[in-house]
């Protein structure tokens, strides 16, 4: 096993203890301040020269996730209705109360391709949907 000089040891044992906020603003922090960002793998990738930095910045833009916002129900709201119960496993009344109070978030987090599905099916019936 290796040994590891004490202020290392005590800045791992920082790391490990801090909280999904705390760890989130620490990634944010070193990425705004010092060009570093976690891979994919949890490896470490330094930022590249300023140069590169706008071909960059222009990939990690991209959004992957989306949330699905039902602005309008349109005039076939019970379609609209089944269709949210169906992708929200919400119940009649729930689903209801959703799509009335449109603009509501119906599905969030979700991938672009199952995002854009979604989307598709709520304006076959009527509805005026946004991804954001």
């Amino acid at each position: 096993m290796a040994e590891f000089a004490a202020d290392i040891i005590d800045l791992g044992d920082k790391i490990v203890a801090l909280s999904l906020l705390q760890a989130r603003q620490l990634s944010e922090y070193l990425k705004e301040k010092h060009g570093i960002e976690a891979a994919a793998g949890g490896a470490v990738m330094m930022a590249g020269p300023a140069a590169g930095a706008a071909p960059a910045a222009a990939a990690a833009a991209e959004q992957t996730t989306f949330d699905v916002v039902l602005k309008a129900p349109g005039e076939k709201t019970i379609q609209i209705i089944k269709i949210v119960r169906a992708v929200t496993n919400l119940g009649l009344k729930e689903a209801k109360d959703m799509v009335t109070a449109a603009p509501k978030v119906i599905k969030a987090g979700v991938e672009k391709a199952e995002a854009e599905k979604l989307k598709k099916e709520l304006e076959a019936e009527g509805a005026t949907v946004e991804l954001k």
